[in-house]
């Protein structure tokens, strides 16, 4: 059970689930709902049936089973990654016909929420109303708005109704302590709209009518009373009932029994309390934490300031401190970013004592993103543990305007939110830092400095003395912050799709995004996840209510490319340009110029090396720039070396290309990245087809700096990492114009894609660097584009169509007369006869090539060619001249240090042992076959070496033998989606079913027509 007890799951609002600290995608709002039924069963299961009729009630689809067996393997993906295709679930396991999820309690929050309620219950039995309390409020604080939101379905209507009972009697047994305890004055603030909402709910009015005649308003807890007797008698035809009857007749006679005990002492506000309401002590009483209701320590006075000051007036009046409360409304429809709140949370002691420090939290992020909503969100959570107030400032470090508020400025409006009169603040800066620092000697203060430019302008709005709490927010990254004053830095990322959904259903309803899940998601990732492009989009359809959620999904795809759907009219907080433009506009010119040119990459990131020459600069100077873009929050590092940009920073900075730089000044740095990838990819080249015919690249320009590499294994890694990059470029180059460098870039890759059998990327590219160079008339391209195609297409199992590429090849190779090319396709051709089963076709161009070769002293080619007429001729049973052409393959390959074909030699030779019954040399020769390709990393080599040994073992009475190796077998071609996989699949069904090899032929993908 230790694996799953690092997941924790949520109900109690969006359905969620976390392992550790990470947040899992759960899919589709029908696939969540899967989960939510599961949850609900809390560790019993459930059938099959049931699951169908929770997912879609009475009139479920023709294909539900499957359907739902499907979300059901996709959520165990998502549970479980790192379980291989023979491994057993651990978390969501089959039960007879249904499914069972495992969770222990308190992984679940509804589990979490129901004990939390029980054990207050027990508290409340034995006289502790303060401890019940005290888990009320904790157990009321898990839940994260109505329970299911956005889940459609049968399911999360009936469990919505029973779970908000639930919550509601929780608040009722929570409100009733609160009372209790002489919390009344706060809870009429809760208490009036819920009893708005629940007209008919006695419970509600009677604990509004009680807090209202304990806080001295007689007249409104009998108005209150008879509301709520008016709707029990037009709506049901009742009376109230005796309970609420009495407490009224109570009231009227002015009852002195339902006052609270004088002697009772309101219980102190519970730690971090979310809620309308802030707890805090009564007037002129001493709370426990040994302060008084200002902040300031009981038993010990503030510093003398009216001694410091003097008289504030004529009359001699001493300047007393004021206690601010600046913080800015928080959002209603505040939504996600629980790990991040719960992060900062632990910032400060859990038992709610004043911090020992200063505590200081620099949140940083994008434009956008939703600093500033967090940090006020927080602010408000924690507010009632600094009775000393709250102070606020915008600083304006990324405005508009370009007028960031100085420190001095800062400091005197804090001076006069302090009280300080004006004409007692000292005119200069370090005089006003000192009287501020003073004020806030021994007294608890929460500060919120918003939108800091850096850490000068933050550094003199810092407290001197413990107990304070700071939060900072900006675009830029702190480090002198962090570095010297022991900031705690949380960077904020896009929100999550649960979160971005949540954000979507608080302002729209969850009914709407229900009613229309795949417009919704469209627009989630349309805004790319970004809180303020989401707030934009939700608002233009809050306006227009009737417009389908398609409609305006539709909008924003319409503008793709562009920022025109993320405008918010004449707000220009609200207008993501806007937003985006005020942290360009701070950054330097160079880094500027990074920024937009980055707009030309279409790539899914970018590495420090490739941006330097994408701007054309030296390496070192590129990586001070990557880190001020960095740094401003513009670009993020998300793995040493690798930056990326948000989607829409990348349209930002495609517009400001688009307008700053001109056609050829973009045109030329474009081209400078291709050639960078081009020549890279061609110094990877040589490591991974030692002695194979080189591609001919034009002259490498002076500016370019490609890498360079030292051994097989960096030259495949670089290959694989930038692998999307490498596609997209190739589609660049081709749209852009640079032929030579689309067909060129497959052509050097054409050993990455065979090793790695990358077989749709090697055809994409291939094809797209074919229709280049046909459009510009290059026949040399055409040619070799043809030949690589081909190559693609015989590694896809479509051999007929490999072999009309490979003729038109030959053709122009004919008529550009270029012997070797003309040489290297008869071979193809012979090895693409080979495949398709065409044996006297394979002979003979085997042998043509074969000729072709030695004339010309190509030793690659000349391996080549003998090691598949050796396979041609065992293919025939022609055993003895087969062994004779593999052995002789074998020293001209080792020779020329061709390890791939080596392999695929050995693999013969162990094929046509195998077929003679030399059982020992047969499993000898596969094994040498398999350290070849694990050596070179030939993972499709090494799939079906795997298969052919498993044919071995199996004639030799070995089935279990076979049985792992066609396992392994399988789990390579399942990792690659290759077509083989099948044929080993069907072997295993022929096999008694071990103990795991269900497991793997369901992990492993079917072919489909």
């Amino acid at each position: 059970m230790d694996y799953v007890n690092t997941f924790r799951f949520a109900v109690l609002g969006p359905v969620r689930a976390w392992r550790g600290e990470r947040e899992l995608d759960l899919g589709s709002p029908q696939q969540r709902v899967v989960l939510a039924a599961l949850l609900l069963r809390r560790g019993r299961p459930l059938p099959l049936g049931e699951l169908i009729d929770a997912v879609w009630g009475e009139e479920p689809p023709a294909a539900a089973v499957s359907v739902l067996r499907t979300y059901v393997s996709r959520l165990r993906k998502v549970l479980e990654p790192d379980r291989g295709p023979d491994g057993q679930p651990r978390v969501l396991v089959s039960v007879g016909d249904g499914y069972l999820l495992r969770v222990p309690d308190d992984g679940l929050d509804l589990a979490v929420f129901q004990s939390r309620v029980a054990q207050a219950k027990k508290a409340r039995a034995a006289g502790d109303v303060s401890g019940a309390a005290d888990l009320l409020h904790a157990a009321l604080d898990g839940w994260r708005g109505a329970a299911l939101t956005g889940l459609p379905g049968p399911l999360a209507e009936t469990s919505r109704s029973w779970l908000d009972e639930e919550w509601l009697a929780a608040l009722e047994a929570r409100l009733d302590a609160d009372i209790e305890l002489g919390r009344h004055h706060e809870v009429i603030a809760e208490l009036f709209p819920l009893t708005a909402g629940h007209p008919l709910r006695e419970e509600l009015c009677r604990l509004l009518m009680l807090a209202l005649y304990r806080s001295g308003r007689q007249a409104e807890a009998l108005a209150a009373y008879r509301g709520t007797r008016a709707a029990l008698v037009a709506e049901l035809g009742v009376e109230p009932g005796l309970s609420l009857r009495d407490l009224h007749d109570r009231i009227l006679a002015a009852d002195p029994a339902l006052m609270p005990h004088p002697a009772r002492t309101p219980a102190p506000a519970v730690p971090g309390q979310a809620g309308p309401s802030v707890r805090t002590a009564p007037s002129g009483a001493a709370p426990e934490d040994g302060t008084t209701a200002d902040g300031a320590t009981a038993g010990r006075t503030a510093p003398d300031d009216a001694a410091r000051f003097g008289p504030a007036d004529p009359n001699g009046t001493a300047f007393q401190p004021a206690r601010p409360a600046q913080l800015p409304a928080d959002l209603p429809t505040f939504a996600g970013r629980d790990p991040e709140l719960d992060r900062i949370g632990n910032l400060l002691p859990r038992d709610g004592s004043p911090p020992s420090t200063v505590v200081i939290s620099a949140i940083g992020g994008m434009g956008g993103i939703g600093k500033s909503t967090l940090a006020v969100h927080w602010a408000h959570r924690v507010a009632d543990r600094f009775p000393g107030g709250q102070l606020y400032v915008n600083l304006r470090g990324f405005d508009p305007t370009g007028s960031a508020l100085t420190p001095d400025e800062a400091v005197r409006g804090f001076l006069d939110a302090l009280g300080v009169p004006p004409m007692r603040i000292p005119a200069g800066l370090d005089a006003q830092v000192a009287l501020y620092r003073s004020l806030l000697a021994r007294r608890r203060v929460l500060i919120l400095l918003d939108n800091a430019r850096d850490t000068e302008q933050v550094r003199p709005l810092l407290p001197g003395s413990p107990g304070c709490l700071v939060i900072v927010t900006s675009r830029n990254r702190l480090t002198g912050l962090v570095a010297g004053e022991g900031a705690h830095p949380l960077t904020l990322d896009q929100l999550s799709p649960a979160e971005a959904h949540d954000l979507l259903a608080r302002r729209l309803g969850g009914d709407r995004l229900a009613a229309e899940p795949r417009a919704a998601d469209e627009i989630v990732a349309r805004c790319g996840r970004l809180p303020l492009a989401l707030a934009i989009v939700a608002a233009h359809a809050c306006a227009h209510p009737g417009f389908p959620l398609s409609a305006i999904a539709d909008e924003v795809n319409e503008s793709h490319g562009s920022l025109d759907a993320f405008t918010g009219g004449d707000d220009i907080t609200t207008d993501v340009r806007a937003v985006f433009s005020w942290s360009y506009k701070a950054l330097s010119a160079p880094a500027a110029r990074l920024f937009r040119l980055l707009g030309l990459h279409a790539g899914p990131d970018i590495s420090a090396p490739a941006a330097a020459a994408l701007a054309g600069l030296a390496p070192r100077e590129a990586r001070g720039l990557l880190a001020e873009l960095t740094r401003a929050h513009l670009l993020t590092e998300h793995f040493p070396g690798r930056y990326t940009l948000h989607d829409l920073l990348r349209v930002y900075a495609a517009e400001r290309v688009g307008v700053e730089e001109t056609p050829q000044e973009r045109d030329l740095a474009l081209q400078r990245l291709l050639t960078w990838y081009l020549h890279t990819a061609d110094a990877a080249y040589p490591h991974i087809t030692p002695s194979r015919r080189r591609i001919p690249l034009e002259p490498q320009p002076e500016d370019c700096r490609p890498l360079e590499f030292t051994t097989h294994e960096r030259a495949l890694d670089w290959c694989e990492t930038e692998r999307p990059n490498l596609i997209v470029a190739v589609h660049q180059a081709a749209q852009a114009g640079h032929t030579g460098t689309a067909w060129r870039l497959p052509a050097v890759l054409w050993g990455f894609f065979y090793l790695r059998s990358h077989v749709h990327d090697w055809l994409d590219t291939a094809r797209t660097g074919l229709t280049a160079a046909r459009a510009a008339g290059d026949r040399e391209g055409e040619a070799q584009s043809l030949s690589d195609t081909a190559a693609a297409l015989r590694n896809a199992g479509r051999y007929d169509e490999a072999v009309e590429h490979l003729h038109q090849a030959l053709a122009l190779s004919r008529e550009s007369g270029d012997r070797e090319a003309r040489a290297s396709v008869i071979a193809n051709l012979g090895d693409a006869y080979l495949h398709a089963g065409r044996l006297r076709e394979a002979v003979e161009y085997a042998r043509r090539g074969l000729a072709l070769d030695r004339i010309a002293g190509n030793v690659w080619g000349e391996g080549i060619a003998l090691s598949n007429l050796g396979d041609a001729y065992q293919r025939m049973g022609r055993y003895d001249e087969a062994l004779d052409c593999l052995q002789r393959a074998l020293v001209v390959l080792r020779a020329g240090g061709n390890r791939w074909v080596e392999g695929v030699t050995l693999d013969i030779l162990g094929t046509i042992h195998h077929r003679l019954g030399r059982h020992g040399e047969s499993v000898g020769h596969y094994r040498r076959a398999l350290a070849t390709h694990r050596d070179i990393g030939n993972r499709w080599g090494e799939g079906h070496t795997l298969g052919h040994l498993g044919d071995v073992h199996l004639d030799g009475g070995e089935p279990e033998a076979a049985r792992a190796s066609w396992r392994h077998a399988l789990a390579i071609f399942a990792e690659f989606g290759h077509p083989d996989a099948e044929q080993v699949r069907e072997r295993l069904d022929r096999l008694p079913d071990g103990p795991a090899d269900a497991r793997v032929r369901e992990a492993a993908p079917r072919r489909t027509a």
